[in-house]
């Protein structure tokens, strides 16, 4: 696999050395990205907004209005959280999802700036490159500890605390399975 060699260096460093831990970290970003640095998909029907983000718009009528315009939803749905200003702010789009692993939120891009030194939260389209899109994966893993789940082989506590919840709990075990024999665990 030409990313695992290619990374090889910094994965070892971080402890993502094993073959179940390997198999673990690339079946996720493999899921979330497809192992492309990518920008999060923000461009939802008024009937995906409902299914997926509801809680954050008062009426379908509401929600029409921000049906497929992602800078909108965006500012929307991740206003006054995750270290975002408002709505209005601009903070929603200018720190959606990113990466391989789509860091979100300006605290997290405020944290991953401070740990790597890398200035992300001035230009954070510099996750769209592979090699800082492969560090801010290394980072996010680490730092919610993912290698003591991926030890214990528990997909679903990695998938919680890089998703949220289970989205593509199945896509993400038949990965982890593609992956666990390219790394012959």
């Amino acid at each position: 696999m030409n990313l695992h060699n290619k990374y090889r260096t910094i994965l070892d460093k971080a402890g993502i050395n094993t073959p179940l831990r390997l198999a673990h970290f690339f079946a996720q970003l493999h899921h979330e990205s497809n192992l492309q640095p990518v920008s999060e998909n923000l461009n939802y029907s008024t009937d995906a907004l409902l299914r997926v983000f509801g809680k954050y718009f008062h009426s379908t009528v509401h929600v029409a209005k921000y049906a497929s315009k992602p800078e909108a939803i965006a500012n929307r749905i991740y206003a006054n959280r995750m270290g975002n200003g408002g709505e209005f702010s601009g903070d929603g789009w200018k720190y959606r999802g990113r990466g391989f692993i789509q860091i979100t939120g300006k605290d997290n891009y405020t944290a991953l700036s401070e740990a790597t030194g890398v200035d992300y939260l001035t230009d954070p389209n510099k996750l769209l490159n592979e090699a800082d899109s492969m560090v801010s994966a290394i980072w996010y893993w680490n730092k919610r500890g993912l290698n003591k789940y991926a030890d214990r082989d528990e997909i679903k506590a990695i998938t919680k605390r890089i998703n949220g919840g289970y989205n593509g709990l199945e896509h993400r075990k038949a990965l982890l399975a593609e992956y666990k024999a390219f790394f012959r665990v």
